[in-house]
């Protein structure tokens, strides 16, 4: 039975980067062997902090260390890149995985991501969709036109229509283009009426709903499990600190995230029972009982392998065998 995921965005605030990325291959090995349900990379540029910038080199070396683990790219930032290039490296990672890599896809909402690339902040929505038709004729294996040339992308994937797709958002607009394309959707959370409008897009758009995840209120994004959570906060509290304020910085005042915490201090994050949760392994199989999925994060905000060890260890033995085949 899945029960838990393992989430890894890279931000390393000090420390060494190699000892962190070869902590995190480790790490989904470990998770293969423990039975997690997907393992998830992310992408961001321009961050201080060194927030990975090339999900699908991770996810490569990650399914090379793997049989079987599920891998997802989410999320990825479509505007951001050369949709040919793009696809050339969707389709031999998904040979390589035997199509064991997802993606979910967003717009992105940093305008220094966009500077840095040279891309029209403004004009993101219509560069995804220009995106999204790229990859969709790129993955058939056939010659089409794109920016007035012809092009080919070879080899084909080994997905027949290539790589699951899905939609990252929290607005009408995103829910609205993954009904147009028929994508799966995952919010942020926060706003039941995105579902609805989903489905009523889909049949609008003569599509298929596709899987649609909407995080209902009180779910935790970056979970760690210790037998004193009070002495677990004052070890690791402060890398959860950064990479909460991090987030929170780049959001400012976008609206409701389901990983967004306004907490200033480690004292105030602990109380704020919000995404960011050390439980004991009581309160973890509680937990689970409500909400089926553990989101583990066990590098947050550059948590250096000898100290993230112990907490992944502590879920094994404590947590795993407690629960019901």
């Amino acid at each position: 039975m899945s029960v838990f995921t393992l989430r890894f965005d890279m931000r390393l605030s000090s420390g060494d980067a190699s000892e962190l990325y070869a902590a995190a291959l480790e790490m989904a090995q470990w998770g293969e062997q423990h039975g997690a349900a997907v393992a998830l990379v992310s992408e961001h540029h321009a961050s201080p902090d060194g927030y990975l910038p090339t999900p699908l080199v991770l996810a490569s070396a990650m399914a090379a260390r793997t049989q079987s683990l599920r891998i997802q790219v989410a999320a990825l930032l479509l505007p951001l890149h050369d949709p040919i290039e793009l696809a050339e490296q969707m389709a031999v990672l998904d040979l390589l995985s035997r199509g064991r890599v997802s993606y979910v896809l967003g717009v992105g909402y940093r305008r220094e991501e966009y500077a840095m690339f040279g891309r029209d902040f403004s004009r993101r929505g219509r560069r995804m969709d220009e995106c999204l038709r790229v990859l969709r004729a790129a993955f058939t294996g056939d010659e089409f036109e794109f920016e007035g040339r012809r092009v080919r992308v070879l080899p084909q994937p080994a997905t027949p229509g290539g790589p699951v797709l899905l939609m990252a958002g929290n607005s009408s607009a995103a829910v609205r283009r993954a009904a147009r394309f028929g994508l799966g959707m995952l919010t942020q959370g926060g706003d039941p009426s995105l579902e609805a409008l989903y489905q009523e897009e889909c049949r609008k758009a003569g599509t298929s709903p596709g899987l649609f995840i909407n995080p209902p209120p009180g779910s935790v994004t970056s979970a760690f499990v210790a037998d004193d959570p009070d002495r677990a906060w004052s070890e690791i509290g402060p890398y959860l600190l950064h990479d909460a304020n991090m987030y929170a910085a780049w959001l400012g005042s976008q609206g409701q995230a389901a990983s967004k915490s306004s907490a200033s201090t480690v004292a105030a994050l602990q109380s704020e029972n919000g995404p960011y949760r050390i439980f004991t392994p009581e309160e973890a199989i509680t937990y689970l009982s409500q909400h089926s999925v553990l989101m583990l994060h066990p590098l947050c905000g550059g948590l250096p392998p000898k100290l993230a060890w112990p907490y992944l260890e502590t879920f094994a033995s404590r947590v795993l065998p407690r629960l019901s085949p």
